[in-house]
């Protein structure tokens, strides 16, 4: 069986990062290994078991990957997490200072709302139709 392991996000900071995934959004961390010239392998994987899709945060390493920070598919929504309870993770997110560019909206696939990560990259909260 085939499945996209990891997803690369380009960041500014390691720990600020991690901190976000982990305490905004509610993400474990799977991985923090050094690695040469200070670099780090960090790995954040959604929900408290393994089995997703896991993003690497990579740190950005010059003038070229600062200039994608927050817009890493030019505007776009480009990653979407889903959930099985939107009131729920929607309002703990609210509450750990997450940004909601719009109100929770229901449409026929599931409850949704966009909101963006510490850099600007856009997200959906989604629990999709039963």
């Amino acid at each position: 069986m085939r499945r996209i392991a990891l997803v690369t996000l380009v960041v500014d900071d390691y720990d600020e990062a991690i901190r976000f995934y982990t305490e905004a959004l509610g993400f474990r961390l799977v991985e923090d290994a050094p690695r040469p010239g200070g670099a780090r392998w960090v790995v954040v994987e959604p929900g408290t078991e393994a089995g997703g899709t896991g993003l690497v945060l990579a740190r950005a390493k010059d003038d070229a990957q600062r200039a994608r920070l927050g817009d890493q598919t030019g505007g776009r929504v480009g990653f979407f997490l889903h959930t099985d309870d939107f009131a729920r993770d929607h309002a703990r997110m609210l509450a750990a200072g997450v940004t909601f560019l719009e109100e929770p909206r229901h449409e026929p696939y599931g409850s949704v709302a966009v909101f963006q990560d510490l850099y600007g990259n856009r997200w959906d909260l989604l629990q999709p139709a039963a």
